[in-house]
């Protein structure tokens, strides 16, 4: 705030005083008369030299006044030098011709280049049920960006039950490494387990199935197969849980030469397997479901029997008994390794899956494949999503 005196002819001092706009860096003066006497006739007697010296300071007052009030007045009032810069839009125009130029070439230089992106694909499948030339035409099918990780399990018993790990350990932590099914995208889920591993909710319907090629080259009876509500019961109206990728029956594989040195018939139906001379003979797969219906054929009933008191003679405690005297004619069941014993000579009869038998009696010779005459099962190996391959721990 600028302030300044100025002798008025009123012998009164007028102060001047810059005050502000609003809304504006500059000021206005603003004057306020305080009256303020001067008296430079004293009635008390004074000497001359004192009424000088009264009049020097008074004027010496008056001008120092008017002089911070021209200065501050200046300082308030005179605007900032403005510097304005000429713009050269012909040169503005290059520099922007220069940059788009060096933004294409740095564009065509990055589609130029492959970069080393992979899209990984786990898979657990059963052993020995993908040829290699299987692999290697899908890959070859797909973007080269495809790393498919592949790992086996012996026994689609152990692939169900390392996929359900998760959810049966639901309360502590579970450690899954990355080879586990839990945490495979895609796995081998053989179809007497859909069922139930549809009701356990570990594996999720596959999406919009209908509208892709391989399930429209199904036959009905599969559509109609794969078509599964919650509870993994058959439902026409049900999503589409599995994509099938095989299917074969259960055979009979015998060694012909040994029936022949013997002098024994050949296999024919499953009753073949309870003939005394072929006890400890026979080995066998280690599925529940099908050494039941061996036994069921056997007594002359479905595999797809549903009240064994009702529906066969003895009910239940028959079924018991001759299933005890098939376990004595059986050498072992094992679904691993019941071949190695068949192509070894340990056994003379093995008891299969055709896409395990016949490979094998491929390879062998003198060795006769056939599926009983009362009827076998038929199985599918299926390709099920997993539900749960994101609870899993990393150690």
């Amino acid at each position: 705030m600028a302030l300044a005196a100025s002798l008025c002819s009123s012998s009164c001092i007028c102060f001047h005083t810059q005050l502000p706009y609003s809304n504006s860096n500059r000021y206005k003066t603003s004057s306020v008369n305080l009256p303020l006497r001067l008296n430079l006739h004293d009635n008390a007697p004074s000497s001359n030299k004192n009424s000088l010296l009264l009049s020097i300071s008074a004027s010496t007052f008056v001008f120092v006044g008017l002089g911070l009030c021209i200065c501050s007045s200046a300082s308030a009032f005179t605007p900032l030098p403005r510097h304005f810069q000429k713009v050269d839009s012909s040169s503005t125009a290059t520099l922007q011709e220069e940059d788009d130029e060096k933004s294409d070439a740095a564009f065509e230089i990055w589609k130029s280049k492959s970069y080393a992106l992979t899209v990984p694909l786990s898979m657990v499948a059963l052993q020995g049920s993908i040829p290699p030339s299987w692999s290697k035409d899908f890959i070859s099918s797909q973007s080269r960006r495809l790393k498919l990780q592949t790992k086996f399990r012996p026994t689609l018993e152990d692939i169900f039950t390392q996929l359900c790990l998760p959810f049966t350990q639901a309360k502590a932590k579970v450690n899954i490494g990355p080879a586990s099914p839990a945490a495979a995208d895609i796995l081998t889920l053989g179809d007497s387990w859909l069922p139930l591993a549809i009701k356990k909710a570990v594996i999720e319907p596959i999406t919009a199935a209908e509208h892709q090629d391989w399930f429209k080259d199904l036959s009905r009876k599969w559509k109609v197969y794969l078509r599964r509500n919650l509870n993994g019961d058959i439902d026409p109206q049900g999503q589409i849980w599995a994509a099938p990728y095989r299917w074969g029956t259960m055979v009979i594989a015998y060694k012909k030469t040994k029936f022949q040195k013997k002098n024994l018939p050949p296999m024919q139906d499953w009753a073949d397997l309870w003939r005394p001379e072929l006890a400890g003979r026979i080995s066998m797969v280690n599925s529940p479901r099908e050494v039941v219906g061996a036994v069921l054929k056997y007594m002359g009933a479905s595999y797809n029997t549903t009240d064994i008191d009702l529906q066969i003679a003895g009910g239940r405690n028959a079924v018991l008994q001759n299933l005890e005297l098939l376990a004595r004619q059986v050498k072992f069941f094992d679904s691993a390794s019941y071949l190695r014993a068949f192509s070894v000579g340990d056994v003379w009869v093995a008891v299969g899956w055709s896409s395990d038998v016949l490979p094998v009696a491929k390879r062998m010779s003198n060795v006769a494949v056939v599926v009983p005459k009362s009827g076998a099962s038929l199985w599918a190996d299926l390709w099920g999503g997993c539900l749960c391959n994101w609870l899993v721990y990393w150690n």
